[in-house]
């Protein structure tokens, strides 16, 4: 009768040594790809059809998971939904703060963050997709998140630290709200986008035609510059007499 042949065994011990191969992380490196990938086919369920139209089995399905594990990564569908509202604003600060513009002039520091600013919104539709659903829902889900206010506020220092040393190099006007200069950056980079469709209607013009969106981003900035920029001397010493009058 032949002899069975034995199955080569490690030596035992092995793999316990301080010169063995580290563990591999699996199953925690498995669940945070999961994670991501619920979290990005929610991205573009809630951007397509809002937080009433969005289905919970249509995400599951997109992302290659089951109900069970969002509902363990995420809670419910509301928690899900401030997960990808956090998710896009919080992409969106992480990229601004990456600007330097500590040691560059001020002026041009402001003009660097509006172009990156329209070009992120630009390029990340869903997002306009997002903030116009929310607002429809008057910020229902958003005000539950306790990442938003924490994402934001460096932002605005960021703002309020160019606006400082342009007022004391006197490039900059004075007395200028940090908050007012960035709701005017996203204003001039969103509401062509969002209201694109309509107003391509109501003016019989493609509002998102690549050279139409150009002229504008020129357009904007050069209203930017001109609200940023201090009055000439000359404009300034007018200005009382002006006003007395």
């Amino acid at each position: 009768m032949p002899k069975r042949s034995r199955p080569n065994l490690p030596p035992a011990g092995a793999g316990h040594g301080p010169g063995a191969p580290a563990k591999r992380r699996g199953p925690k490196r498995n669940a945070d790809r999961t994670r991501a990938r619920i979290l990005s086919g929610a991205i573009a369920e809630f951007a397509a059809k809002g937080y009433s139209g969005a289905r919970v089995d249509a995400i599951c399905r997109a992302a290659g998971a089951n109900p069970r594990m969002l509902y363990h990564h995420f809670g419910d569908k509301d928690g899900l939904y401030v997960s990808v509202l956090e998710e896009v604003i919080g992409d969106l600060r992480r990229e601004e703060l990456k600007l330097a513009v500590d040691h560059i002039e001020p002026i041009e520091g402001m003009m660097q963050l509006f172009d990156f600013i329209h070009r992120h919104f630009g390029e990340h539709p869903e997002l306009i997709h997002l903030l116009s659903g929310e607002n429809l829902l008057r910020a229902r889900f958003l005000r539950r998140s306790a990442k938003t206010p924490i994402v934001t506020s460096p932002l605005i220092d960021l703002i309020a630290g160019l606006l400082r040393r342009g007022e004391r190099a006197g490039v900059v006007r004075r007395a200028i709200d940090p908050l007012h200069v960035y709701v005017m950056m996203v204003a001039l980079s969103y509401f062509h986008r969002s209201n694109a469709h309509t107003l391509s209607a109501i003016f019989r013009t493609d509002l998102l035609a690549p050279d139409w969106q150009l002229q504008h981003r020129h357009a904007a900035a050069d209203m930017l510059l001109a609200y940023l920029q201090a009055p000439p001397a000359r404009a300034r010493a007018r200005a009382p007499a002006a006003r007395a009058k």
